[in-house]
């Protein structure tokens, strides 16, 4: 064993002299296929923790959402629905909600204005999100105004500025008291936008949804599990516009792993030539050449994807942030959690290291099975 293992030493630092002595050629491979490794797990980790933000967040969010459907679009619901509600068995808590959009040609943004459940606003007060508050450079105290649908102008004041840490979900948010709202929107009292219902037993889910479409045959029970396999169908949507930008990066890849596997240069057929002609037999010569494509595809890798790691977790991903982020206007700042999926690294590891590692074993097996003084005179 302690021979082999000084074999494998001896055949790694004449690795090392040879990959040394062409320089400029590997230190240029080695950069191109850190970039491509670079560009593929920058989109992996991002859409990942991405996701992993989104499964977080939503999942302290209600089991059921009853929206009212009118023509096929999303309408108010009426008085007498929350009653209704209450005398379904299995029902641990039922909630009216009121929010809708609006647009601030100021920015050319839509913000989301929402009733607070949680805070105690004071009429003519509001809390925003430290995106809207950073567009529109507003502060505590601050006056803002927004023109109501109706034409009318109704003129706030900035109680409080909602965390950073709640940006994902709180930059273009506006929360507002019940009595604000229903006066900027022009919204009946007894109406809401939809209710949130909590269930007492998490299996019976569905069963209280068919419950609900059957005794509202108007209205569309929406399941927080079906809202984060959406969620997770948009990520996944969007990190398939990134790669297939990144077609060009796999092309270069694939042409550079063919260029490999097609033959051998000069250079390293004489090399090949010299070594079988001092004695290395084929299995040496396979084993030098085995760990100079594993030692560059291995570097490889590890460069592009700690670079893609300090990306994404300390630099916020900025390459990537405008395409898989989505937001139009106002982009939210916030760091993601370091999260890595060990089968994702397995995929990426397996699909950029395997194929040159594999490709550069095809020409150097034909070299060295042939004649040392036919290869040196090539």
């Amino acid at each position: 064993m302690n021979v082999w293992i000084e074999k494998q030493k001896y055949l790694i630092d004449f690795t090392l002299a040879s990959l040394a002595r062409r320089k400029a050629k590997n230190l240029g491979l080695l950069l191109v296929y850190s970039l491509i490794v670079f560009l593929l797990a920058s989109v992996m980790l991002f859409t990942h923790a991405l996701r992993q933000a989104a499964n977080e967040l939503l999942a302290g969010a209600p089991e059921i959402v009853l929206q009212r459907m009118v023509a096929g679009r999303h309408d108010l619901i009426p008085p007498g629905y929350l009653e209704r509600i209450a005398r379904l068995r299995g029902v641990l808590e039922k909630q009216g909600r009121l929010w809708g959009y609006y647009y601030d040609p100021v920015v050319k943004a839509n913000y989301t204005f929402m009733v607070a459940d949680d805070r105690l606003l004071a009429p003519g007060t509001l809390v925003v999100g430290a995106g809207l508050a950073r567009t529109r450079g507003v502060a505590p105290g601050n006056l803002i105004s927004f023109r109501a649908y109706s034409g009318k102008l109704f003129t706030f004041s900035i109680a409080d500025i909602l965390p950073a840490k709640s940006e994902l979900v709180s930059a273009d948010l506006v929360l507002l008291g019940e009595a604000d709202f229903r006066a900027f929107f022009d919204i009946p009292p007894g109406h809401y936008t939809d209710i949130t219902l909590r269930v007492a037993n998490p299996l019976e889910v569905r069963n209280i949804a068919s419950k609900l479409a059957q005794q509202f045959p108007d209205s569309r029970p929406i399941l927080r599990e079906e809202i984060l396999r959406t969620y997770d169908s948009i990520f996944s949507w969007r990190e398939g516009i990134v790669l297939a930008l990144a077609t060009l990066a796999l092309l270069a890849f694939a042409i550079l792993a063919w260029e490999k596997a097609s033959g051998l240069s000069a250079d390293e057929r004489r090399e090949i030539g010299i070594l079988k002609a001092i004695g290395w037999d084929t299995g040496d010569v396979l084993r030098m050449k085995f760990w100079e494509g594993a030692m560059l595809s291995l570097s490889a890798f590890l460069l592009g994807y700690l670079a893609a790691y300090l990306h994404v977790f300390h630099f916020s991903a900025s390459l990537l942030a405008p395409v898989l982020k989505g937001w139009a206007v106002l982009y939210p700042r916030f760091e993601l959690s370091p999260v890595i999926d060990g089968l994702q690294v397995t995929t990426l590891f397996f699909f950029t290291v395997f194929p040159y590692a594999a490709a550069t074993l095809v020409p150097i097996w034909r070299a060295a099975i042939s004649d040392p003084d036919a290869v040196m005179r090539g």
